[in-house]
Parts: structure tokens; C-alpha cells; sequence
């Protein structure tokens, strides 16, 4: 069997007079700005151009461009081949999907038409579910596939928040940069949302929670110090708490050494090698820390390469939490957009 395998990720501007149409094309989802397109054009025109100077800024700190098209590519290079190697019943080709740039939806729905798969495997980069991330970009394959009369067999991996490998890998980096540290603040830090959509239903916040928590208990460190924070605010809303800046800023007075852990995103792009690696930095220099260290985003980190290829071949044996879950199953408690594993 023919399967194509669709990576979602977010993309980032491939030079500086790109980040403008990158900002539209952020602000213009209506997974980001709940409005109906007559107003959400305007209002996307007009945040764009009034953060593209500072976008600008950012992007020049990192050579002018995001890396995160050539990181995603080599993350679909390792898990193309690991597919392929694990499962010899079935050939796999992994298309990549961004949804503010290029490559987007519209033109690889097209090659994957072409392709002419007999299945075809969703696969958000994204291990937490959020309808402004995964939800955003699944809901736009399917649009754009109807529009193309593009009728196959689709699964959709939504999330995997606790996977055994994905908590594997992390322990892995995490080990990495903690071993024979003293007197360290080991801060997960995730990108924030709106304490709306929190309430709303949205299962990010409780799915990064559960990460961090299988992480932390695989780590297995008696009175190990950590906290979970949140990143990358914006606007005026009111944004899950606690913020990372803040944590920073704490621990850095009480002397700390500051180990941060980028806990949803799997790529390195702005958030890590600007916010985290520069900003934050100089944040906790002011505030009097000594030593700061980050860990790496996944990547092709083995084991994170290995429970995207396991969930693919074994979809149906995914597992969340200790269950297994049968197709269209929602999240426990009282989130509703989540689908966690639906077979159309």
C-alpha cells in the first residue's frame, strides 16, 4: 500500500521582506482571530504591518530567515526512512505542510493527488493539540481536499502529549544538560494562548501538563525543581499563567541555574533561538543568573522520530494515557475539540 504521510508545522518567513505576508497570513486564520472574513481582512493588514518592525528584528537576530522549513525537512528525511525500514508491508512518503508559508496546503495536496497514495496519515508536529495549531491546519488539508474532489482513505494523528518515545526522547535531551548540575530550575516552557480559549474547551494547556508530568516521572530525580510556564504572549488578553518571563526572573534572584526546555515545540525557530536563546538570556542576566542553559528542541532526535513512525504503522493501538482509544474518541474531561485519533 501507497501511504503519504502530512506533516503539519506552522513555517516561518524564508527572508526579511516575507515576514509581512507571513503576519497576514497568521492574523488572517480564523483559528487566530474568531471573525468573519470582512472584518478579520482588515484587522489582519493591520497587525501584520505594525509588528512586522519588530518581526524584523527578530528574524535578523537568526541570518534573516526562519530555519524551521530546512529542520522540518530533515525531520521528514529521518521519519520517511524509519517508516519505510519499520513497516515493509506499505511504501511512505512524507509531504510537508506549513500553514502561514510556503509549502502550503493548496500546492501539496496537489503532489500528494499525484502521488495517488492508497491511504493518506496526518501528522501535526505539533504533540499538543490546539484548534489555533493542529486543528487549525488539519481543518485546511480537508477544506482544500474537498475543493479538489481529492476522495482517500484519511487518519489523523491529532496529538501525543504522553507518547512513550515523545517522553523518552525529552528525557533524553533534558539528561543531557542536567547531569552533574547543582542547585538548578529545570522550566518547561510551552507557547501561550488565551485563557479564552482555555475555557472554551481548548485541550492544550491539559495535554501540556500531562507531558510535563510523564517527563518529570520518567526523569525519576528525588525533589527535582521544575515548574511549567508559558511563552510569547501578545495582545491585551488575559494569557495562561504562570509566564516563563516570570519564572525567569524569580529563580535568577534566588541564584538558580536556569535550565529551559522547550516542551511544544519540536522544531527550533523564533521562539526558541531568539526568545529563549537571546531575550530571555539577557532577562536573567539582568536579574543576577550566573548560568543559563537551554535544551535543544526535539528534531531527529531518535526516539521523537521513532513514536511518529510507531503512531503511524500502529494507529490503532494509540495510546493516551494507559487506554486505548478507538476512533473518534475526545479527550477525558471537558475537552471537546480535540479528536485524538479519527479515522474518515
Amino acid at each position: 500500500m501507497k501511504k503519504a504521510v502530512i506533516l503539519f508545522n506552522l513555517g516561518g518567513p524564508d527572508s526579511l521582506n516575507n515576514v509581512r505576508p507571513f503576519l497576514f497570513n497568521l492574523f488572517y486564520d480564523p483559528a487566530i482571530i474568531n471573525l468573519p472574513k470582512i472584518l478579520r481582512y482588515p484587522i489582519a493588514k493591520f497587525i501584520s504591518k505594525k509588528r512586522e518592525p519588530i518581526a524584523k528584528k527578530i528574524y535578523e537576530e537568526i541570518g534573516g530567515s526562519s530555519p524551521i522549513l530546512k529542520l522540518t525537512e530533515e525531520q521528514s528525511i529521518a521519519l520517511e526512512l524509519k517508516l519505510n525500514q519499520d513497516d515493509d508491508l506499505s511504501e511512505y512518503k512524507c509531504f510537508i505542510v506549513m500553514r502561514c508559508w510556503h509549502p502550503r496546503a493548496e500546492n501539496i495536496v496537489k503532489e500528494v493527488m499525484n502521488y495517488n497514495p492508497d491511504e493518506v496519515i496526518l501528522m501535526p508536529l505539533y504533540p499538543q493539540y490546539s484548534a489555533a495549531t493542529s486543528g487549525s491546519s488539519i481543518k485546511e488539508w480537508n477544506n482544500i481536499c474537498s475543493k479538489n474532489s481529492f476522495k482517500v482513505k484519511t487518519s489523523t494523528i491529532c496529538c501525543y502529549p504522553t507518547d512513550k518515545n515523545f517522553v523518552q526522547a525529552h528525557k533524553d535531551e533534558i539528561m543531557k544538560k542536567i547531569n552533574n548540575l547543582e542547585n538548578f530550575k529545570l522550566i518547561f516552557s510551552a507557547h501561550g494562548l488565551p485563557e479564552k480559549n482555555i475555557k472554551k474547551g481548548d485541550p492544550y494547556q491539559w495535554q501540556v501538563e500531562q507531558s510535563v508530568d510523564k517527563i518529570v516521572k520518567s526523569l525519576n530525580i528525588e525533589d527535582l525543581d521544575w515548574v511549567l510556564s508559558y511563552q510569547s504572549r501578545v495582545g491585551p488578553l488575559k494569557w495562561i499563567a504562570p509566564s516563563t518571563e516570570d519564572i525567569i526572573v524569580k529563580n535568577s534572584k534566588l541564584g538558580k541555574h536556569i535550565v529551559l526546555v522547550p516542551i511544544a515545540f519540536v522544531s527550533e525557530h523564533s521562539e526558541t533561538l531568539v526568545e529563549l536563546d537571546i531575550e530571555y538570556r539577557e532577562l536573567a542576566d539582568k536579574n543576577g543568573c550566573k548560568n543559563y542553559s537551554r535544551v535543544p528542541a526535539l528534531g531527529t532526535n531518535e526516539n521523537y522520530i521513532k513514536a511518529m513512525s510507531n503512531l503511524i504503522i500502529n494507529k490503532q493501538d494509540y495510546n493516551f494515557n494507559g487506554k486505548l482509544f478507538p476512533p473518534k474518541i475526545q479527550c477525558p474531561n471537558q475537552f471537546k475539540k480535540c479528536p485524538c485519533l479519527s479515522y474518515e
